[in-house]
């Protein structure tokens, strides 16, 4: 069903192409992995679905005063890439991501299984990493689950995370293994369960996490949306109940997308062919975008 139009409320989205030489705020990149996900997904539909989500909601933060975030910022959408999947697909990946971070000052990728954190970090030169994840991802191979030790161990030299400048935030009891927790922990990643969001609050947490990862100068987000309750998340094959809320999510999003280190983040395991009728999941996942716009903007 069509959307209402009313020229006094303009809606998110539907934001233009990057130009040739001309700086933005930020830019809206489509990087659908799907084909070594863990669990079967339809996460390469997932980056149109999120556009198409975009518009139902405006771009104004309400202040006081208002603003509109359209007004404030120059927002691109460089499309998705094609196939990025596979060694030759994370390459183009990388390489789409490297171009728009070189005239943007936030490359916003729509995933996509959790495998393009790999191509997306990369690609904007990050040297810091805080995840919002229920999950570790420290698996070995190649698959949604192995993104962020890929980042430690697999990245060409010059672009590898030192894993002690590596957060993450919300890993959760019983969606995870002691063998991986121990991986973590010997790395010295800093691990933030989500029993630990909770005790000590979104402000703590996220001036800790930005400590730690902006020990370098460049820090990419990853905003795994499998971190909030399954009521809230159920087009994330992993989310499990007791999850994040998603309020929690979008406070975190935005809190830590205003410190200017951040120059990336990536929105993952969304399979928008498996979400509610109501499509809830992907609507999360189209304000985790305007809560990053939101964030840039008040930098």
């Amino acid at each position: 069903m069509a959307l209402s139009h009313d020229e006094l409320w303009p809606r998110a989205g539907s934001w233009p192409a990057p130009v040739a030489g001309e700086k933005a705020d930020a830019a809206i990149l489509g990087i659908p992995t799907w084909r070594t996900s863990l669990s079967p997904t339809g996460a390469h539909a997932t980056p149109a679905a999120i556009r198409d989500a975009l518009p139902r909601y405006s771009a104004t933060l309400m202040g006081p005063p208002a603003v509109d975030l359209n007004q404030v910022l120059r927002i691109v959408d460089a499309g998705d890439v094609h196939e990025p999947d596979g060694d030759e697909g994370v390459e183009r990946a990388v390489a789409a991501v490297r171009e728009l971070a070189e005239q943007t000052r936030l490359v916003i990728a729509l995933g996509g299984d959790n495998s393009l954190t790999y191509p997306a970090a990369r690609g904007a030169g990050a040297d810091g990493l805080i995840t919002l994840d229920a999950h570790f991802d420290l698996r070995d191979g190649v698959s949604n689950g192995t993104p962020v030790r890929r980042l430690v161990q697999d990245a060409p030299d010059g672009e590898r995370i030192d894993p002690t400048r590596i957060v993450q935030i919300g890993i959760a009891d019983f969606a995870n293994s002691a063998a991986y927790a121990q991986r973590a922990a010997e790395w010295g990643i800093r691990v933030i369960t989500l029993d630990e969001v909770r005790e000590k609050g979104v402000a703590a947490v996220v001036a800790e996490a930005l400590a730690v990862a902006g020990a370098g100068s460049r820090i990419h987000l990853d905003i795994d949306v499998d971190v909030v309750d399954r009521s809230i998340a159920p087009g994330c094959p992993a989310s499990v109940p007791g999850g994040l809320a998603a309020g929690e999510l979008r406070a975190l999003v935005r809190a830590i997308a205003a410190d200017e280190k951040v120059v990336s983040a990536d929105i993952a395991e969304v399979d928008a062919t498996a979400d509610a009728d109501d499509a809830r999941t992907v609507r999360l996942a189209a304000l985790c975008v305007l809560e990053l716009l939101a964030g840039l903007a008040s930098r």
